[in-house]
C-alpha cells in the first residue's frame, strides 16, 4: 500500500456511513507534509482554496456555529414542514421549546451540577441538532439537560458519557477550565442511569463528537 492508498483509507475511515466526518476527529491537525500529499491527490480543484488560505491566513477551525445556522436557514425555507413544527425545531436548536419539555420528563437536573430550576438549565442534544433528523431534534430521550457550560462542554466533545454513567474526558480538554466550570477532573464521576433511548444517542455522540486527539 503506497501513501496514497494509505491515506485515502484512513479518511474512509473516519466518516461515518451516512457520509458525514466525525467532529471528533475532522478538525485534527495535519502535519503540513501530509496535507501537501492530500491536496496533490485531490487536485487542481483545492489549489485556489491554498492560495486563499496563505492570502487570508489562517481559519476559525470551529465553524460548528456557522454550520448549525446555514442548516437552519434551510430549514426555515422547507415549505413541505408545517411552520408550527419548523419553529419547534429551530428553538430546539436551542435547547428550548417542545424539545426541553420532552426531555424535561426524563431529567430533572444538570447530570454534572445537580441544578434543578429549569430557568438556569437547557436541553443539550446527545446526538448533535446538526447530526440529526427532525424527528430526532425533538425527541426527548436525545437530550440532557445541563447548564449552559456543561451544556458547552458535552456538544463541543470535550465531555461524553458512558452507558453505565462515568464521565469521560476528552484528551484534549483543558482540566483548570472543566474544574472551574464544576467538573471534579480529580476523582472518577459517575451522573446515574440513562434511559435505554438516551444510551442509543450517547453511543453516538461517543464515536462522532467526543474529541480524541489533538493531533494526528
Amino acid at each position: 500500500m503506497d501513501i496514497g492508498d494509505s491515506i485515502v483509507h484512513r479518511l474512509r475511515v473516519v466518516r461515518q456511513p451516512n457520509g458525514n466526518g466525525l467532529q471528533g476527529i475532522y478538525l485534527t491537525e495535519l502535519p503540513p507534509t501530509l496535507a501537501e500529499v492530500l491536496m496533490g491527490l485531490i487536485g487542481r480543484e483545492v489549489a485556489s482554496i491554498a492560495l486563499t488560505a496563505r492570502d487570508v491566513g489562517p481559519v476559525a477551525a470551529d465553524d460548528l456555529d456557522s454550520w448549525e445556522r446555514k442548516l437552519e436557514q434551510d430549514l426555515v425555507k422547507d415549505s413541505t414542514i408545517r411552520e408550527t413544527e419548523r419553529l419547534e425545531i429551530i428553538r430546539a436548536r436551542n435547547g428550548q421549546g417542545l424539545f426541553k419539555d420532552r426531555v424535561s420528563r426524563i431529567e430533572s437536573r444538570c447530570r454534572i451540577t445537580g441544578v434543578e430550576n429549569p430557568v438556569h438549565l437547557v436541553a443539550s442534544h446527545c446526538k448533535p441538532w446538526r447530526d440529526s433528523t427532525n424527528e430526532e431534534r425533538l425527541n426527548g430521550e436525545n437530550g440532557l439537560l445541563l447548564t449552559p457550560s456543561i451544556d458547552h462542554l458535552f456538544d463541543r466533545g470535550f465531555i461524553g458519557f458512558e452507558d453505565s454513567g462515568k464521565l469521560i474526558i476528552s484528551p484534549v480538554a483543558h482540566h483548570p477550565s472543566l474544574q472551574r466550570m464544576g467538573i471534579d477532573t480529580m476523582k472518577v464521576v459517575n451522573v446515574g442511569d440513562f434511559t435505554n433511548g438516551q444510551k442509543q444517542f450517547l453511543e453516538f455522540h461517543r464515536s462522532a463528537v467526543l474529541l480524541q486527539s489533538a493531533r494526528a
